[in-house]
């Protein structure tokens, strides 16, 4: 078996992954690394887990550290693109790790945070820039960023990227990149419109695909409970109470129905965090810390949330309702059972939801275990606790700070629900509050003398 330092990487790195106590390259490494060092484009398909960040960040810091130059103002030298901010994020901290003991800087753009501390951050270049697509053409938009420099452009996740819409975003950007460069597109499978697409980034790819080393049935014990969709609430807390739960991630298929299932834990004094699209970004990295430092056990998200979560200790995951891509139960499962520990998934069945539950048993080619309800199942839905309610919106006296400061872009007022959508391009609240505030002080009466103290005409 090789290790990193069979790869000759720049010494600095070296230092970095001893202090992080790597020995040992995954496959997707042992298979990447070399690739890339001689400076050819790769098209990996690897699942969340199997060590891709590693793959293609450590050969990359190699190059801008074997040719060093700064970046120019406002320029990047490496640009890695992830559909989520939390995965961002991550890979961001991944590239700062490795880069420890050198002077390499690292940026990361992404929405839900204001701009111009972002601005600033790139106004004298950065070496690396990790980037949500939206956030980057917002950047790109208002001349705070040029791609003409990149050297090393990574995708990262292409088929989430898909799925979110982005194609337009990303063809888009591959048309501000030089035409030389290195491609790196990692995605976790491989349909006609993914290779489609990685056609129009990648120039003679080296392809790599790899599996977790470990298959589903070997590490993760599965469980599949038949349950009407009214009644999965009151398992769950059944589920919860019964089983011991180190860390849990529990999945929903919608942003409300995550917050559903925290309200209807918090009535059973269960302590439970959300994490998806509708959460400022500042509450999901408060959900995502709190889950990382054991201060809550369970966290409810949806899939594309979870795309960028990596949390050790993870025990269970409880599929509260069932994905209708198997893929995607792949993805879910696949976040417990990681560095050779067991893991335990769990899927609530309604009988709508069944003809899912075959197609993932028959793409996965393993069949889940029946857990039977509880003995007294009927007792528990008829004792289940009624949910915590949200607070009432009763103006701006009380509310949440950053729910008014979203308000005020949107150009409404306090409680109010009228104003524009969203935010316009140019940052202008639109009519809004302030057309608002104009019709409250509007007399009813329109003709000359209804106004208190008007003087009469003669004619």
């Amino acid at each position: 078996m090789k290790t990193f330092n069979d790869f000759d990487l720049h010494a600095d790195i070296n230092r970095a992954l001893a202090a992080k106590k790597y020995s040992q390259p995954t496959p997707i490494q042992l298979q990447a690394i070399p690739v890339l060092k001689q400076g050819r484009d790769l098209c990996g398909i690897a699942q969340t887990g199997t060590g891709k960040t590693a793959a293609f960040s450590l050969p990359a810091i190699h190059h801008l550290l074997t040719y060093p130059h700064r970046a120019n103002p406002r320029g990047c030298r490496m640009l890695v693109l992830s559909p989520t901010r939390e995965l961002a994020a991550q890979i961001a901290q991944s590239c700062r790790d490795y880069g420890r003991f050198t002077e390499l800087s690292v940026a990361t753009v992404f929405g839900g945070v204001p701009i111009n501390r972002q601005i600033r951050d790139l106004a004298q270049g950065v070496d690396i820039l990790v980037a949500t697509p939206g956030r980057l053409l917002d950047l790109i938009d208002q001349r705070a960023l040029r791609l003409d420099d990149v050297e090393i452009f990574v995708l990262d996740e292409a088929d989430q990227m898909m799925d979110m819409g982005f194609i337009h975003s990303l063809r888009r950007i591959a048309r501000l990149l030089p035409s030389r460069r290195q491609n790196l597109f990692f995605s976790a499978t491989m349909p006609k419109e993914i290779a489609g697409l990685a056609d129009q980034f990648l120039n003679d790819p080296v392809t790599v695909s790899v599996t977790p080393q470990a298959t589903t049935a070997e590490k993760i014990r599965q469980f599949a409970t038949f349950v009407e969709q009214k009644e999965k609430q009151a398992l769950l807390t059944s589920v919860i109470q019964r089983e011991d739960i180190d860390r849990a991630l529990i999945f929903t298929r919608t942003k409300h129905g995550a917050d559903r299932v925290v309200r209807h834990l918090a009535g059973a004094k269960i302590k439970a965090m959300a994490i998806h699209g509708n959460k400022s970004q500042a509450q999901r990295t408060q959900a995502l810390q709190a889950f990382r430092s054991g201060e809550i056990k369970l966290l409810v998200a949806t899939d594309i949330a979870a795309r960028g979560i990596d949390v050790s200790g993870v025990s269970h995951v409880i599929n509260f309702e069932i994905p209708n891509v198997p893929e995607q139960y792949v993805h879910r499962i696949g976040r417990t059972a990681r560095a050779g520990a067991e893991g335990k998934a769990i899927s609530f069945i309604a009988p709508d939801e069944r003809p899912y539950m075959r197609d993932i048993e028959r793409v996965t080619r393993t069949r889940a275990e029946p857990m039977p309800l509880p003995d007294n199942f009927g007792e528990l839905v008829r004792s289940l606790p009624r949910p915590v309610q949200p607070p009432r919106d009763t103006g701006s006296k009380g509310r949440n700070p950053q729910r008014q400061r979203e308000d005020a872009m949107r150009g409404r007022g306090p409680g109010k629900p009228g104003g524009d959508r969203g935010p316009r391009r140019d940052g202008a609240a639109g009519e809004g509050a302030e057309g608002q505030r104009k019709r409250r002080f509007r007399p009813r009466n329109k003709s000359v003398g209804a106004h208190k103290g008007a003087v009469k005409r003669v004619g």
